[in-house]
């Protein structure tokens, strides 16, 4: 088999000028009066970001400088998406109310914003259902109102999840140097637009949980027990994600490291208990009401009864079921320092939730280093089309269209037939 030849630093950094410009301009950009712009640059972009991933394991690992100049460009197009306020989703703005209150000693699972005015500033106005209470879990709520304590404002909010984009990417880099990876895959998580557009453009506390995903999978990877059951713990009090994850860590971790992992659930929780339930807010209406771009979901509701103000217990259970089923697989089959170990339970659970959000895929995107994740790597970017205001069929074929067809090639690649291709294809280019 012909060796693969190096890609020289300058042919990505190209593509990644192409993502920066894109990036750029959509701060600037409101829809749906700039409805086909959006469009223009978010197809570019993911094109982009989607064709420098083939190039990623090419590049010499010895190119550190080039590398810093391309992690700096991504931190360059972060800057306006940061400083502008939020265009595709207000979420932010119930995070800074709920820190607020929290502050003032009230409790989020309780408090319905609309039933008081005067707790409101101007940003936290334009949050979105305001006559419902959060819904968020007790270690999200606990992150705002420590944010909220610094100072009270949506950039406040959006600086602090920027910081864990940053710990993010510093944590996934320690991971690709100690495990032996070209470190030139951290810009697989640092140039994704969906990492960029949530997190530095829209401010979703997920990427505090993506935090926690990624540093529960390295310390697992390296013995580091305790730690990577605490940041799991803290993960699925971000969001209750990650709780299909459970069965990685099956007789990886000691009792003494489960009990720790425990008590730290049970001390984030227990601010939030003396309202008379459990703290889950307007939780169990978002699962029976909210349905966002669901195509597998739609089909199921017909076979499982539901209704609109109580969720179907089988249809919650069903993604959790299916998350789980495929990480208990992967705990017997694939080693746990594998990317696909830990993004492909999550994912499955994700493919069969009642709302796929696209925030929610940030918890796919530190685990993109390998080719093997494409059809992932794909769905992140793919999302984003949700915002482009097409049609909800026509926008839901484009974004599971290009994962299936990312599936079929890595199908076909593995067997030797689009490999064949690529080889043939950079045969007649000059790469260095």
């Amino acid at each position: 088999m012909m060796k693969e030849r190096r890609v020289a630093p300058a042919l990505v950094l190209g593509w990644g000028s192409v993502i920066a410009t894109c990036m750029l301009v959509m701060p600037f950009l409101r829809r749906p009066e700039h409805r086909h712009l959006f469009i223009t640059c978010i197809t570019i972009a993911a094109g982009a970001y989607i064709r420098t991933l083939f190039l990623l394991d090419r590049v010499s690992p010895a190119s550190r400088r080039a590398l810093l100049i391309s992690l700096a460009l991504a931190a360059f197009w972060r800057v306006p998406l940061l400083l502008k306020p939020p265009t595709l989703s207000s979420d932010v703005y119930r995070y800074v109310f709920d820190g607020k209150i929290q502050r003032l000693g009230d409790n989020p699972y309780v408090v319905v914003p609309a039933d008081h005015p005067e707790l409101h500033t101007a940003e936290t106005r334009l949050m979105n259902h305001p006559l419902l209470p959060t819904l968020y879990p007790p270690g999200a709520e606990l992150f705002f109102r420590v944010v909220m304590s610094v100072h009270e404002s949506a950039r406040a909010m959006k600086s602090a999840l920027v910081t864990c984009d940053i710990a993010t990417a510093c944590v996934l880099l320690l991971w690709l140097v100690v495990s032996g990876r070209n470190p030139w895959w951290l810009l697989a998580y640092t140039w994704n637009p969906l990492v960029s557009l949530e997190g530095a453009g829209n401010g979703h506390v997920d990427l505090l949980g993506t935090l926690c995903m990624v540093t529960a999978a390295f310390m697992l990877s390296r013995g580091r027990r305790t730690i990577a059951a605490l940041a799991l713990a803290l993960g699925i009090a971000v969001k209750f994600l990650p709780v299909v994850l459970l069965p990685l860590f099956w007789r990886r971790i000691g009792i003494r490291d489960a009990a720790w992992a425990l008590a730290l659930l049970a001390m984030l929780y227990l601010p939030f208990l003396g309202s008379g339930g459990p703290p889950v807010g307007s939780l169990r209406i978002y699962l029976a009401r909210w349905r966002v771009n669901d195509p597998i979901y739609s089909v199921l509701r017909h076979i499982f009864p539901t209704n609109t103000l109580v969720p179907s217990t089988a249809l919650v259970a069903l993604p959790v079921a299916c998350g789980f089923a495929v990480a208990v697989w992967a705990r017997w089959h694939w080693p746990i320092n594998s990317p696909a170990t830990w993004a492909w339970p999550v994912a499955i659970a994700l493919l069969f939730a009642p709302s796929v959000f696209p925030w929610y895929l940030l918890w796919l995107t530190p685990f993109l280093f390998a080719p093997s994740m494409l059809p992932l790597a794909v769905w992140t970017v793919s999302s984003l089309v949700i915002y482009s205001s097409l049609p909800v069929w026509t926008a839901g074929a484009i974004e599971y269209g290009a994962v299936a067809i990312a599936a079929g090639l890595m199908i076909f690649g593995q067997s030797g037939l689009v490999s064949d291709f690529i080889r043939r294809n950079n045969r007649m280019r000059d790469v260095v």
